[in-house]
This record gives C-alpha cells, sequence and structure tokens, in this order.
C-alpha cells in the first residue's frame, strides 16, 4: 500500500496522541506522587506479532522506549510458548520481572491484548514506577542488596485482569508482600484506566482510517523510521571511536566499575561494543540487557532527536560485548540501579565515545543521576506508615550551542521532582531549603548547567532513610577541553554530628529521629570547551547571579573582575596568556 505523505503524517500524530492521552490518564489519576506528579511511567503501543514498538508517549519516561519492546515482546513468546496463559479480550497482564524485559522491580508494567475483528491489532502496555514492592528497605532501593529477593516481589507476566474483571486474588498476594498497600489500588485502577483510554482512541483512529490503512501506515512508519536513523549515522565519519564512564561502586564493594565502549560506524549500521566492561557485580548496580539495550537507543535518540520513535530506529544500531559483564544481568543479580543509574552511565558512555567526531551534536556529561531518595517510617499523627520516594534533578552538559540547562530531569526520562508542597503535604518532612547547587556546572566555553540542593528534615516519628545515587566519587566529565562538573554529595545531620556514607550516595536503613536532616547536593553537568575562551561578560553575569564566586572565576575561568563585579580586561589577559 502506498500512502500520501500528508495520510501518513496524520496517523503518526494520531497513534502519537493515543500514546499521549494513556500517559495523561495515568497521572491525572495516579495517587502516588511519583506518578501524579513526577511523571515517573510510561505509554505505548506495540506490534501484535513480536511486540516491536510502533508508538510512544511523549510525555513518558525515554528509557521505556527499549524496555517496554522487549517485555512485549518475552509476553508473546512465552504466550506461543505455553508458559503463559493466552489471553481474552479484557485481560491485562501484569509483570516486573527485570530479566523478562524489565528494569527494577519498581517499575511496573500493565499489558493488554487491542482487539479488532476478533484478533489482536497490537499489544497497549504501559509502565508505572510504585513507591515500595516490598524487599528489605521501604521504596525498594536496597544499597547493599546481594540478590533480587531482597530487593522486593518478582512478578512474571500473570494476568491481573481477567475479561474486565481485576483477580482479587492475585492482587490481595501482591498486597501482602508490599509496604502501604492500601493505597496501592489507586495507582492500580489508574495504570488499568490509562490502557482503556488507549483502546478507546485507537479505535476511534482505526474507524476513520480504516484497519488497512493504519496498518500499511505502521509499517511504513518503521521502515521511515530506519531510512532516517541510517542517514543520521552517515554523519558520523566512517571508523572507530573509544571512551569509558564510570559508577563509583555497586554499594557493596567500594571500588569504580567501568562502561567500557567502542562505536565503530561501518556502512550504514553503528555497532555498540561493551567489551571489557567490569564483570558482573555483588551490589544492586547490574544493568538487566533490556535496560543496556534501551539505554543505547536513548542516548542515540538525544544525539538524532529528528529520527521518530520506532522499533525501525533501532535496527541499524548492533550492540554487542554485553555478555559476561555487568550490563547482562542474570538472576538472580540485584538489579535496583539498572535503571535510574546504570542507564544513565550507560548513556554517558555513548556521549563520551562520540562528541569528538559529533562535536556539534553531543554534549558534555549531564549529572547522570536520578538521585534515588526513599524514606520509610511511621508517622504518629496519621497513625500510618509511609514510604516517600524522591527523584532529583541535575545539570545538563554544555554543548556547542550554550550552556548546560540547571536541574534538568535525568537523561533517561522526563521525570521531575514532586512539588515541595505535595510531599510536606503527604509525609512528615519539612523541606529547609530547595535551591540550585550554586558552583556545581563544570567550566567550559559553554559551562555545564548547575545540580540542586535541598535539605529535608523529619518532623516527626521514626523513619529510615535509604539512597541509590551516583556521579558522588567522579564528576560529570566535560568535553572538547571542558571540565567536570561537581560530584553528587550526600550528607546526614542527626545529633550534632554530619553522616557520609561510605560509597558517598549508596546507603540504606540510615536511622532518623525528629529533627534530623538529610542534605543533598546533586552534580552539575560536564563544561563543554575550553574554559578560558568563555567570554569574560559570562563569567561576570553568572558571578552577578551567584552561580559561582569570584574566586572560582578566576580559578576556573581564568576571568578577573574589578570590585564592581566587571570583567578587568588587562587582569583577564595576563591570566589567560
Amino acid at each position: 500500500m502506498t500512502l500520501d505523505p500528508l495520510t501518513l503524517s496524520v496517523i503518526q500524530a494520531g497513534l502519537q496522541q493515543v500514546c499521549d492521552e494513556m500517559d495523561l490518564t495515568f497521572s491525572r489519576a495516579a495517587f502516588s506522587p511519583v506518578i501524579a506528579e513526577a511523571n515517573d511511567r510510561s505509554d505505548g503501543i506495540y506490534a501484535a506479532e513480536d511486540g516491536a514498538l510502533i508508538a510512544q508517549g511523549t510525555q513518558g519516561l525515554p528509557v521505556f522506549v527499549g524496555t517496554m519492546q522487549y517485555s512485549t515482546r518475552v509476553l508473546t513468546e512465552r504466550i506461543r510458548d505455553g508458559i503463559t496463559a493466552a489471553p481474552q479480550p479484557g485481560d491485562i497482564y501484569i509483570v516486573n520481572d527485570p530479566y523478562l524485559g524489565g528494569t527494577h522491580l519498581m517499575d511496573v508494567r500493565f499489558v493488554t491484548p487491542f482487539y479488532r475483528n476478533g484478533k489482536i491489532f497490537c499489544w497497549l502496555s504501559n509502565t508505572g514506577h510504585w513507591p515500595d514492592t516490598g524487599g528489605t528497605v521501604p521504596g525498594g532501593f536496597s544499597a547493599s542488596a546481594t540478590s533480587v529477593e531482597q530487593e522486593g516481589l518478582r512478578l512474571p507476566p500473570v494476568k491481573l485482569f481477567k475479561q474486565g474483571e481485576m483477580d482479587t486474588e492475585i492482587y490481595q498476594i501482591i498486597c501482602s508482600n508490599i509496604r502501604v498497600a492500601d493505597q496501592r489500588i489507586g495507582d492500580v485502577k489508574a495504570q488499568a484506566a490509562a490502557l482503556l483510554v488507549g483502546a478507546d482512541r485507537l479505535t476511534a483512529l482505526l474507524d476513520r482510517y480504516g484497519d488497512a490503512t493504519v496498518s500499511g501506515a505502521i509499517a511504513e512508519l518503521r521502515q521511515r523510521a530506519a531510512t532516517q536513523m541510517r542517514a543520521c549515522l552517515s554523519l558520523l565519519p566512517e571508523g572507530r571511536y573509544q571512551a569509558s564512564a564510570f559508577l563509583d561502586s555497586d554499594g557493596v564493594v567500594n571500588e569504580p566499575l567501568e562502561i567500557r565502549l567502542a562505536v565503530t560506524r561501518r556502512g550504514d549500521q553503528a555497532i555498540f561494543d561493551f567489551t571489557g566492561s567490569s564483570a558482573p557485580c555483588m551490589g544492586p548496580m547490574n544493568s538487566v540487557l533490556a535496560t543496556t539495550l534501551s539505554s543505547v537507543y536513548l542516548a542515540m535518540r538525544h544525539i538524532f532527536p529528528e529520527v521518530p520513535i520506532s522499533a525501525g530506529a533501532f535496527d541499524p544500531l548492533a550492540i554487542t560485548g554485553y555478555q559476561g559483564t555487568f550490563l547482562d544481568a542474570q538472576y538472580p543479580r540485584p538489579v535496583s540501579g539498572c535503571a535510574a543509574e546504570v542507564s544513565q552511565r550507560i548513556a554517558e558512555a555513548v556521549f563520551l565515545t562520540l562528541a569528538p567526531a559529533l562535536p556539534d551534536r553531543v554534549t558534555a556529561a549531564p549529572a547522570g543521576t536520578s538521585g534515588n531518595f526513599a524514606l520509610g517510617g511511621h508517622d504518629p499523627e496519621k497513625a500510618r506508615d509511609f514510604v516517600m520516594y524522591q527523584i532529583s534533578g541535575g545539570g545538563y552538559g554544555g554543548n556547542g550551542d550554550h550552556d548546560g540547562l540547571s536541574n534538568g530531569c535525568s537523561t533517561i526520562g522526563i521525570s521531575k521532582a514532586p512539588p515541595v508542597e505535595i510531599m510536606e503535604a503527604q509525609f512528615p518532612v519539612l523541606y529547609r531549603h530547595y535551591a540550585l547547587h550554586e558552583g556545581s556546572g563544570g567550566a567550559g566555553y559553554h559551562r555545564g548547567g548547575f545540580g540542586l540542593d535541598y535539605a529535608l528534615e523529619l518532623r516527626r516519628g521514626a523513619a529510615t532513610a535509604s539512597f541509590v545515587m551516583d556521579h558522588g566519587r567522579f564528576g560529570p566529565p566535560g568535553t572538547m577541553g571542558g571540565t567536570p562538573g561537581l560530584p553528587n554529595r550526600v550528607e546526614i545531620h542527626r545529633n550534632g554530628r554530619t553522616h557520609v556514607p561510605e560509597h558517598l550516595s549508596k546507603e540504606q536503613d540510615i536511622p532518623l529521629a525528629p529533627g534530623d536532616v538529610v542534605h543533598v547536593r546533586t552534580p552539575g553537568g560536564g563544561g563543554y570547551g575550553d574554559p578560558r575562551t568563555r567570554p569574560p561578560h559570562l563569567v561576570a553575569e553568572d558571578v552577578r547571579l551567584g552561580r559561582y564566586t569570584a574566586a572560582q572565576a578566576e580559578a576556573l575561568f581564568a576571568v578577573a573582575l574589578t570590585a564592581e563585579g566587571q570583567p578587568d580586561s588587562a587582569r583577564t589577559a595576563a591570566l589567560r596568556a
């Protein structure tokens, strides 16, 4: 079937709109702030036969672009093999098993078949970050877990809804294994409702244009995405490029983990080879294969944003060399840090590798951590237990066009920190301050953006704090001569003493009493280009706004300022000579 460009464009936008409406429904109906406010979720449409990505919402986490495709494919394979029960109209499967195309256990997927004329036309799927799925610590981010069982309840694909009705027995099993279970029903119903909205909107699109026309458009869009990615790869000079990115530690063994990457562009294909990366680790910083693949895909989406989201965009990207490394976790390796932390370091490795070859396309390293902070305890005023989960922004790296964004969302998503007012209303906490981490941006011709600086006090009751973050040992690297951003820093102030975790930004079960304060300063982005070439008036403006001190201006940028805060041309020239 040959479709005219206008019809093809309209159908493409229509499929995207279906996913966007699912995203909005999910967030608007969810109870948990991490979904309702932080938007830690995603929705998409996947092919009936193999789960290949057809469309994904623009407001969903990019890291799920590959993992949801992978998990839907695994579901179709298990159904064909008779491992998982065959679908019926109205069925919704639930799955969070990391080794079956997932991320960490808190990312819970719902998948439902979409029928037309008695046959499955496609699958609708979404993922939402549940605040808790059990395990040794509230929130699931166990910094010292050595097996996945310590991280929470692991679910293979099972039918939570059967022909439109929720299976209360399975739901009770889930609730019996997680904390604050009474609050999960809101998220479950929101997640299911999003799929129902998607089915309604997709039905309207098919009724308008016809099944054959829409199916033809889906096939054409996949082919065009592959063609566009190959065209973009032609901008990368043929050859082999190498770099490494490092994680602070795995949370158990206090030694860095290396992601070693070599990218080879050969013809219309790019080969990403992770041979030589660190072996599987004891702690929770292993990555399952689906997350590793998705991290490469999203990094290339950052570099070539004009390529539409479709399985076809992945076809020219070959990924290898992950076998036997911590980027291909096998059961029972713990994986709570894979989606939020390891994935970002994989993307960072891609940026560092390709920056010299594509300097106008690639940024310096961003903050590269989601700032996973979980607080669990009992609130005596409300007479109930609570689990609070917070993610944090950080600085983006500078690039060839401009300075990095400050307090931006993580590399792998669009999730934002929930509003302070919402968190204080729901949990027994008080934010002492919430501001930019001034001075944290790496120096460069275009400096890195600044991270976040917040301090949170427990007001009442008793609680334990857990952190699974990164970039505490190494700041986000600069590129093209730029300097690194400042690293992550976590401090706990108790009884007049300050505690810094041994693993810097990873620790669990830290007891807190009323008045104790958690202080977090997230990383700034790396700088881009030689800092000594940054225009002095821009450095003076940063100092005027409190982003850097006058001493930092001299030390980092070789710019001297007058008493009035203006560039001192003579002294600056001498510093830069």
